[in-house]
């Protein structure tokens, strides 16, 4: 499903204007699949704590249902690519939807925990898939002179995703009076949380039927004449569409499907950059960054913040997200994929270590102290502004350049799976960690926050300007 850009073989390969505002709506609707992605990984922040009392759960395995979702988005983003190539893009699209669909109404109506974990586990299944669908899609639908800024939908949407996750759980929880298991037409207020995603997962499985299949996927399935079609729809009539037929079968003719294989190296069992690929992907979790979009109404309810308000602070927190990452989008290709991942990484180390000593504090009638309170709350959004301006974005970019060509594919499959089980360890360890000491656990991310810095110095090349063939 990886390609890689060719220089044009023939004519004006940019869409015609008459043509961008039509590639603009497939690029949307394809990166519907990413609003899914942030909202199902956000939205059950908002019911951590009822589930914890309903169920009557301790720590850990509260713990287990919530991170048990990471092992679904494993699976799927491991087996997306292959599905996509024999059955093509727009069906995945379409699996992925009805994956989304069918868990949010199971999410919302379980009759135990474990029925609750398994609902989770079917929703990250979908999120695996759109995580890798809609990228691939993307990439092979835009026009070369509008790929960048069509490629950046999909990390726009998810962020998007998140933040109206929160802003629905908000708006849930002060319908139920502030009451997370407040009832609301016979269905507590957790549950429509978990519910509402219906809307947007059918609305996607819908668009899904409104865009065209990929042009490779076609021309890889003998179907040229539809191919043709789908080019003049993207690219405009000035195309030479032979000559794009035939640039198209030529790439995938001279692609090397790379296997694990190839990256095995002399020593430490692979090949120097896939480590360097892996500490990235590591890094960028270890740091605790999804403990913020998993946990953060627990966070401030467990130092005496009010439900209403902890959700307010969650939905706040995640359009810093979206601010972060807008800034991103604009400076990296402008100052570097270094330079943001260091300043990224200073600023988290400051305002984890800002939130390590607010919450040292002991609590004054269940709350943190004022000065405390105030210091957490500024730190917990600096944290995730920092965060969202560079590592957020940078981590994707340089994994999508850093490795050689031959290997690039079978790379980026052992990095992104690295950040599965890393993100699935914070997630997994954190209300425990956090009843042991969470001053403690926040020390913790900030000495990973630290320690990116001379891994960042040491073993990461700046590849901004560099064509791929260069990487090596």
């Amino acid at each position: 499903m990886t390609s890689t850009a060719r220089p044009p073989v023939s004519g004006a390969r940019q869409a015609h204007p008459d043509h961008l505002s039509h590639v603009v709506f497939i690029t949307a609707a394809a990166a519907m699949g990413g609003f899914l992605f942030g909202y199902d990984s956000a939205v059950i922040n908002g019911a951590v704590e009822a589930i914890r009392d309903r169920y009557d759960v301790g720590s850990g395995a509260l713990a287990q249902v919530i991170a048990i979702a990471l092992i679904g988005c494993a699976v799927g983003a491991a087996t997306a690519g292959r599905i996509a190539d024999r059955i093509g893009r727009i069906r995945v699209m379409q699996i992925a939807a009805v994956l989304f669909t069918v868990s949010a109404i199971g999410s919302a109506l379980p009759f135990t925990l474990y029925d609750l974990a398994f609902w989770r586990v079917v929703g990250g299944l979908g999120i695996g898939m759109a995580s890798v669908i809609g990228p691939a899609y993307i990439a092979e639908v835009a026009p070369a002179a509008y790929r960048g800024r069509l490629g950046s939908f999909q990390q726009a949407a998810i962020v998007i995703g998140i933040a109206v996750s929160q802003l629905v759980n908000w708006a849930i929880l002060n319908t139920a009076d502030g009451q997370q298991r407040g009832e609301i037409a016979g269905l507590e207020a957790w549950q429509w949380m978990l519910g509402v995603e219906v809307l947007p997962a059918v609305l996607y499985g819908l668009l899904s039927f409104a865009i065209p299949e990929s042009p490779r996927f076609l021309i890889s399935a003998g179907r040229h004449a539809r191919a043709r079609e789908v080019l003049t729809e993207v690219e405009g009539h000035t195309v030479d569409l032979d000559a794009r037929v035939a640039e198209i079968e030529d790439a995938m003719h001279r692609e090397h499907k790379s296997t694990f294989k190839d990256l095995l190296g002399n020593r430490f069992g692979l090949l120097p950059i896939v480590w360097v690929g892996i500490g990235l992907s590591v890094f960028q979790q270890l740091v605790g960054i999804n403990v913020a979009f998993y946990y953060s109404a627990t966070l401030w309810q467990s130092v005496g913040v009010d439900p209403s308000s902890s959700f307010l602070y969650s939905f706040t927190t995640s359009i810093i997200n979206i601010v972060g990452t807008v800034i991103a989008m604009v400076l990296v290709d402008r100052v570097g994929r270094k330079p943001l991942a260091l300043v990224g990484s200073a600023g988290m180390a400051l305002a984890l270590a800002c939130e390590a000593w607010a919450f040292s504090a002991d609590l004054v009638g269940g709350k943190l102290p004022a000065t405390q309170g105030v210091v957490a709350l500024v730190a917990a959004h600096a944290f995730v502004l920092f965060f969202a301006l560079s590592w957020g974005v940078v981590v994707w970019v340089l994994l999508g350049e850093m490795f050689p060509n031959r290997i690039r594919a079978a790379a980026l499959g052992v990095a992104a799976s690295a950040q599965w089980v890393a993100n699935w360890l914070i997630t997994a360890s954190f209300p425990s960690l956090a009843d042991w000491n969470l001053s403690g656990t926040y020390v913790l991310y900030m000495v990973f926050a630290v320690l990116s810095i001379p891994f960042v110095l040491k073993f990461v090349k700046e590849t901004k300007g560099k064509a791929l063939e260069e990487m090596g």
